[in-house]
């Protein structure tokens, strides 16, 4: 959601800007646009749509500059149009400003400094960089400015401005949205994601909230709203360019479904030691035996995946969990037991919704455990623990792969736990992912079966629903999000028995139900609710496990261990919504109105 990149340095900036947007398309964005500073002053080129519209009209200037900063926009305040991209520029033209996040008192702020300004778009970042040409004005000192306009806003924000009138200096400065900063030779970079920039540099400098940073051609100064200097060792990012690439695939959703077996065998590799054994830091394991409840705090795809590990560590390590919706917990936050360990999950472990209910979690001093694919990430740095998916960048706005490595951890931090407490439970989890991980393979090697499924089902139809009872349900609810984000039909994931409490009325000739039977003691009775919604004309799919299926049943899943059939029966769910949105032309990888890493609440 929203990404920034800014370069100071030697080269021409208006390459190393665009390229470095490019990287961040997989966030979500509707419009963009980049400044650069040259002899002339600043130029702005900002379009609505993609970055190789922007591309094309940066491509007839033909001047040379070595500062800029550029944008990719998730509307938020105004709609998506050229006047409301960023970036915004200052009455005078003299500051202009890139802004991630949302200033909560943007219309106060206008009111009380802005009342003789006349503004031109319908953001809250153009306010922002008004404010700062307003305070320079009175201060007649950019820096100072620039530190009492950030000391004033209240919300989320990353902002990166430049001076028409210094070109050796980027102003930066951040508060619960993320960004870095780049450190090169004879150059720095500012960005959201290390991503954006790992082609230049892999050395970055985590910024902390409210803290402000003086990026200059060959040297850094991080400093806090006082002035005070703040002194902080560079840190080396963790990620391969390379994984970052599509190769031969078309999309990064269909890449990252077939990189599902291969992070199976990476969390193995990475949580087993030299005697074959879990290798967990100890001082998890510590939190969750010091813990009389678990409460999982997690949003989108990352809380489905919550709601199996509740599973997992209720029934294999013997603890209470809830399982909450970050956005929910944050405002009503439910009566906490006496000794709560929080657990967050997140792929880009910067969410937004998740990261508030951290904060509010740590002030009453409770400990939490982040979950996530992004090492160094806000919640990662935040939490007192992380555990890591080591599932690679995903790239994809759909989730997948990263979904399927926080259901292998979960079972792992279960399995682990239940050791500790000596409970009798005869599960290797290592030994069962090393199987789940074949059968992975086995079924992306199947995408030609599944593709004419999804023809089938979704060719035509504007809803579906998705059945499933126990763990199944878990699984059916993450299918229907999969459906409806890339493909755009309605779809629900409902809980088999509870259809006929109300939703059956939607049932008519020809909807698609889809339904899963991987669960021994609930065969029958998933298999008695599809026959409710056939007797009303539904276009039914089961999908069961090896050992429960019956005859007519459209696929059958090679058999996996009973606990781990949500890493299974995932797969064919995922490569349905694929081919069901690409034989409906949708943006696969970047669906509207969607964005990857949800950074504002």
């Amino acid at each position: 959601m929203c990404g920034i990149v800014g370069y100071i340095g030697q080269q021409d900036t208006k390459d190393i800007l665009l390229n470095g947007l490019e990287k961040l398309e997989y966030r979500g964005y509707d419009s963009a646009g980049i400044a650069t500073l040259t002899d002339n002053g600043v130029d702005v080129f900002k379009v609505k749509g993609r970055i190789a519209n922007l591309r094309e009209k940066v491509g007839q200037d033909d001047t040379f500059a070595t500062m800029g900063i550029g944008h990719t926009r998730w509307a938020t305040h105004g709609a998506p149009s050229e006047e409301n991209a960023h970036p915004h520029q200052s009455a005078s033209g003299r500051f202009t400003i890139v802004h991630n996040g949302v200033i909560e008192n943007y219309v106060q702020l206008r009111n009380e400094y802005l009342a003789n300004v006349n503004l031109v778009s319908e953001t809250d970042t153009e306010v922002i960089v008004q404010l700062i040409e307003t305070l320079n004005n009175e201060l007649n000192d950019v820096t100072a400015a620039f530190r009492k306009a950030v000391s004033l806003l209240h919300g989320s924000y990353a902002v990166a401005l430049i001076d028409a009138e210094d070109s050796e200096t980027i102003y930066v400065a951040k508060n619960k949205s993320p960004l870095l900063v780049g450190l090169g030779d004879n150059f720095n970079l500012v960005a959201s994601d290390s991503m954006a920039t790992l082609r230049v540099t892999n050395q970055y400098m985590e910024l902390h909230d409210k803290e402000v940073v003086i990026v200059k051609r060959t040297n850094v100064e991080l400093q806090q709203l006082d002035g005070t200097v703040v002194e902080r060792e560079p840190f080396t990012a963790e990620i391969d360019a390379t994984d970052t690439e599509k190769g031969t695939y078309p999309h990064f959703m269909l890449k990252e479904i077939d990189e599902q077996p291969f992070v199976m065998r990476k969390i193995i590799q990475e949580y087993q030691d030299e005697n074959d054994e879990i290798k967990l830091d100890a001082n998890v394991r510590k939190a969750m035996l010091g813990a009389d409840r678990i409460y999982i705090i997690a949003a989108g795809t990352s809380y489905h995946a919550g709601l199996v590990g509740k599973e997992f560590i209720e029934k294999i390590a013997q603890i209470p969990v809830e399982v909450h919706v970050a956005s929910e917990f944050s405002y009503n936050m439910p009566l906490l037991s006496e000794k709560p360990l929080f657990i967050f999950i997140s792929q880009s472990g910067e969410t937004a919704d998740s990261r508030s209910v951290l904060v509010q979690t740590k002030e009453l001093g409770h400990p939490a455990l982040t979950i996530t694919n992004v090492p160094g990430s806000t919640l990662s740095r935040e939490a007192d623990y992380t555990l890591h998916l080591h599932a690679g960048p995903e790239i994809a706005v759909a989730s997948t792969k990263a979904y399927t490595a926080q259901i292998a951890v979960l079972a792992i931090l279960a399995v682990d736990t239940a050791k500790a407490k000596s409970l009798d439970f005869s599960f290797d989890p290592l030994q069962e992912l090393a199987i789940v991980a074949s059968v992975m393979e086995s079924l992306t090697d199947q995408k030609e079966t599944f593709e004419q499924i999804a023809k089938d089902f979704f060719a035509e139809t504007r809803n579906a629903f998705f059945i499933g009872r126990s763990s199944d349900y878990n699984v059916v609810q993450e299918a229907a999000l999969k459906l409806k984000e890339i493909s755009y039909i309605q779809a629900e994931g409902f809980a088999g028995g509870e259809l006929k409490h109300g939703t059956i009325a939607l049932i008519e000739e020809g909807t698609p139900v889809i339904a899963l039977a991987t669960v021994g003691n609930v065969n029958l009775s998933i298999r008695g609710n599809v026959q409710e919604v056939a007797a009303r004309g539904a276009n039914t799919c089961i999908i069961s496990m090896e050992g429960l299926e019956q005859e007519g049943d459209t696929f059958v899943l090679p058999h996996v261990h009973e606990l781990l059939t949500p890493l299974v029966s995932v797969v064919p769910m995922q490569l349905l919504s694929y081919y069901a949105a690409l034989h409906r032309d949708c943006d696969v990888d970047k669906p509207r109105n969607l964005a990857k890493s949800v950074t504002v609440e």
